[in-house]
């Protein structure tokens, strides 16, 4: 099933660009554009399933897969390894539950804290890294070795 109306549709059917971290016949994974984390990707059932709320015993096998399978891209994408790292899952249900777009989706999300919305983190020389956030301004002058990463 596909919704011609759904953001999430669209970004699968590739009507819309993203930035791809998996794809196979079921589940599709991209980088979401907001970022709360220094990573931070999405999981998407390519069936069309507008939330938790209506998943039933047929949809087990997909979700049983994307759950499998979010250590495994977490860290290919940078989150560090357990216990030390980690990352976070997290499914918004409904209007209550923060859900922005109703197509069923995971949030995977993990790398170096703190996280902020909108932040990224910026290397400064070899050994040190530092939240940059918009609306934030560093207090002196970056230095020349300050990278952006993600």
């Amino acid at each position: 099933m596909h919704d011609p109306n759904c953001l999430f549709c669209k970004i699968i059917a590739g009507q819309i660009p993203s930035k791809k971290v998996y794809e196979d016949e079921e589940i599709f994974a991209f980088h979401d554009i907001h970022p709360w984390a220094p990573v931070h990707f999405l999981m998407v059932p390519k069936l069309h399933i507008p939330s938790m709320a209506q998943v039933t015993p047929e949809h087990a096998g997909v979700l049983g897969r994307m759950m499998a399978l979010a250590p495994k891209l977490a860290l290919e994408q940078g989150c560090n390894p357990y216990p030390d790292g980690g990352f976070r899952v997290v499914v918004n249900t409904g209007l209550e539950g923060g859900q922005e777009i109703h197509h069923l989706h995971i949030h995977v999300m993990g790398g170096p804290r703190p996280w902020l919305k909108g932040c990224t983190r910026l290397r400064i020389g070899a050994d040190t890294e530092v939240p940059a956030c918009p609306g934030f301004e560093l207090l002196s002058r970056p230095p020349s070795d300050m990278i952006a990463i993600r």
